[in-house]
């Protein structure tokens, strides 16, 4: 029964407690009373049947139901896709009644992920069966909780009630350097990047993600996000890969220390999700830092993993997927790419060597069944990354959409499949593994019929394995959330502390001559010029005056020559996440850089581009100078998304610091001495062009599976200095810009 739909579902939901048991929150379902203890009708069966317990196992609550669903609705949840809220949709003519979802449709080419048409929500829901969606919108926690809510509702109306799950990729760091420490994006307490969490960790305490992941699971739960695509377990070992800046860095160790605090905390227990938690998805297994001089996969270039280090895969890259296992993470995302067996030396798992197999790792038996599941022990489920099924289908394009489906679930072990709704191809997988059409259609070279088609088999193991997350986190017996109680939990002061405290822990001192801190006692009588680079000009002007906003307690100077001091901040980018550059992506600080191009294979070409990271990057030098003639100082910050290369820039300043997606409020706390730094490198930054050369054959003399710290075991003799390190940049006081590095005000003064 629909109800009444012109109301808000927060505004007609019913709530009936058991005494030692679960809350029951419903709009549209029948209640059953047994025993002195309420029940819901899950399944429609009117009896306190095994799926309407609450008082069995979540598995065996699943497995009951997949023996109820029809075909239908369970290919419906073999999909997981972006969605849309209908407060963002323009045409009100396209929401429904309460103006919470959105009714319009979606024809082919709007997609990034795959070309295809799609319908409105209660289509979607009510005639496709979807129950799985990501949500990138950044909206108030008042209207998340009211969204989930009417989806929630929406999904009682089926004759079998199955919730709706919304996963999100992170929303509680920052993406971007923003200034306003008080304008947390979607309203949650919002730290810095992940590398800025890293950083804070390795020069504080382990604390600082214990806090972090607290408040991303009140905040989450209360406003009905009950599945992060967080966070990645990548170990960066090829600085050029454009997803360095959403790790925790290049230190195995670290990252497997703050995932075992992160995961309990964020799903709510060491067993797994529990009711009051968020299930995770951790990603990228098995590890996409191996990247091949930094092409991503997300095009066609980048679709391998490399690994010319023999024993590399188990001695950087699976670490920390094990610790995700064994805290019993709940999901596993297995990257886009597939492994280059040409380009890699033996990898071995437990002393036996493993095949590389030249398909995406979706669609890679050995990977998931052989190796995550059997060596690994993983028990949860595995969640595809977006478009594997059309866009990037890297080892398996001869085969056509239902086969790759078939392939990825019945043989390879995924359970679900993101970036497209494709409840149609599966049926004709399905279909195509009972009925007579192989017999007309010639079987794919290199495949077999059994691996190509959708079992019933599978398809309820895939459906039961995303079910039990569902009942684990309490979602068939109480999915609804309070807007208002949503605000509350969003606005707490104390979570909104500890970040900015975060942000100033992050902040790492990498060179200083004495002049930070820039104490009151420093600025008095003294001028200071400010100005912020950044890649687009247009952006750096607009930051350059809220930068100038924040020192309107000092006496500011229009120009270089004016000034006693500097404060420039630095925010250079490179590269594009869904496209290739011309050549490799670029590191070096620079404007206008002519570069080689590079050919399909990867390897350099004679032709030439220019590359920018940072507009007017030449500038820095000449206000180095002009501050130097008179004996004036410069102090930088530079906003570590790469492993930059700074060449460029650190010899004309006389301080250093680094931030990561960090608050400028923040950096200019510990430029001011109101905070002391603490953070340390996670990652290290290269020397130089030098070495990140690739060959004529597309080799770099650096190789791409090893992280920073470890590189100088493989570097050339001749690119050694006297101390034996090669890789690591070294300023013009000595310091070396690696991992841990990261110097403090007390004791440091070179």
């Amino acid at each position: 029964m629909a109800g009444d739909r012109t109301k808000k579902a927060s505004e007609r939901i019913r709530h009936y407690r058991n005494a030692d048991g679960p809350v029951i929150s419903t709009v549209n379902r029948r209640i059953i009373q047994e025993g002195g203890l309420y029940f819901k009708d899950v399944d429609g069966s009117g009896t306190v049947s095994p799926v309407n317990d609450w008082r069995l196992p979540a598995r065996e609550r699943a497995a009951a139901y997949v023996k109820v669903l029809t075909v239908p609705e369970k290919l419906g949840q073999l999909f997981i896709a972006d969605w849309r809220m209908g407060i963002r949709q323009k045409d009100g003519t396209k929401r429904d009644k309460t103006g919470l979802l959105d009714e319009g449709t979606i024809k082919k080419g709007e997609n990034i992920f795959a070309e295809q048409d799609l319908p409105g929500t209660t289509d979607a829901l009510k005639g496709w069966f979807v129950r799985h969606l990501i949500i990138r919108d950044n909206a108030s926690p008042h209207d998340l909780a009211d969204w989930h809510d009417q989806l929630h509702a929406l999904a009682e109306e089926c004759t079998h009630f199955i919730p709706v799950q919304t996963a999100s990729n992170s929303r509680n760091e920052n993406g971007e350097v923003v200034f306003g420490m008080n304008d947390g994006a979607g309203g949650f307490a919002v730290w810095p990047g992940t590398l800025g969490i890293a950083a804070a960790v390795r020069g504080d305490h382990i604390k600082i993600v214990d806090e972090f992941a607290e408040c991303i699971r009140r905040e989450w739960n209360a406003v009905g996000l009950r599945k992060g695509y967080m966070y990645m377990a990548d170990i960066v070992s090829d600085p050029r890969w454009q997803r360095t800046y959403g790790t925790f860095g290049e230190d195995p160790k670290l990252v497997c220390r703050i995932l075992e605090h992160l995961i309990f905390r964020i799903q709510g227990s060491e067993e797994g999700p529990v009711t009051d938690g968020v299930a995770m998805t951790v990603k990228h297994f098995p590890g996409g830092g191996a990247r091949e001089n930094g092409f991503d996969p997300h095009y066609a270039m980048g679709q391998w993993n490399v690994y010319p280090t023999e024993g590399s895969l188990e001695r950087y890259h699976l670490p920390s997927f094990r610790t995700a296992v064994a805290h019993h993470v709940s999901s596993i995302m297995p990257y886009y790419a597939k492994p280059a067996r040409a380009k890699s030396s033996p990898q071995t798992v437990e002393g036996e060597e493993i095949e590389l197999q030249p398909y995406g790792f979706a669609f890679s038996r050995f990977f998931l069944e052989e190796l995550l599941r059997r060596r690994m022990g993983f028990s949860g489920y595995i969640n595809s990354d977006s478009g594997v099924l059309h866009s990037m289908a890297w080892g398996v394009e001869g085969l056509d959409v239902p086969e790759r489906i078939g392939f990825a679930v019945s043989h390879a072990g995924t359970d679900i499949i993101s970036g497209s709704f494709d409840p149609d191809e599966a049926r004709e997988a399905y279909e195509r593994g009972r009925n007579d059409y192989y017999d007309t259609h010639p079987v794919p070279e290199g495949f077999t019929r059994e691996q190509i088609v959708l079992t019933e088999t599978a398809l309820d193991r895939a459906v039961t394995h995303t079910l039990t997350e569902m009942f684990r986190l309490g979602m068939f017996e109480d999915p609804y959330r309070d807007p208002a109680a949503a605000d509350a939990v969003a606005a707490d002061p104390l979570d909104r502390a500890n970040a900015a405290l975060a942000h100033r822990k992050s902040v790492v001192l990498l060179k200083n001559d004495g002049v930070l801190p820039l104490t009151p006692e420093k600025l008095a009588g003294k001028k200071v010029y400010a100005e912020v680079f950044h890649k687009r000009q247009e952006q750096a002007d607009k930051d350059t005056s809220l930068l100038k906003g924040l020192l309107a307690d000092i006496t500011l100077v229009d120009t270089p020559e004016q000034a006693d001091y500097a404060i420039l901040l630095l925010t250079p980018s490179s590269g594009a996440y869904f496209h290739a550059t011309p050549g490799y992506l670029e590191l070096d600080i620079c404007d206008g850089k002519i570069v080689p191009d590079v050919d399909a294979e990867g390897r350099p070409l004679p032709e030439t581009h220019e590359e920018t990271t940072l507009a007017g990057a030449g500038r820095i030098r000449q206000i180095g100078e002009a501050l130097h003639a008179k004996g004036g100082k410069v102090i930088a910050n530079i906003n570590i998304t790469l492993a930059w290369q700074l060449g460029n820039v650190e010899p004309y300043v006389d301080a250093l610091t680094a931030g990561f997606d960090t608050w400028p409020e923040a950096v200019l706390d510990v430029m001011r001495g109101r905070y002391a730094p603490t953070g340390r490198l996670p990652l290290t930054l290269p020397r130089g062009d030098a070495v990140l050369a690739v060959d004529k054959n597309g080799v770099c003399v650096s190789p791409n599976d090893v992280p920073g710290y470890d590189k100088d075991r493989y570097m050339p003799e001749a690119l050694k200095d006297e101390n034996g390190k090669a890789y690591a940049y070294r300023d013009t006081a000595g310091n070396y810009y690696e991992l841990d590095h990261g110097l403090h005000y007390e004791k440091d003064r070179r």
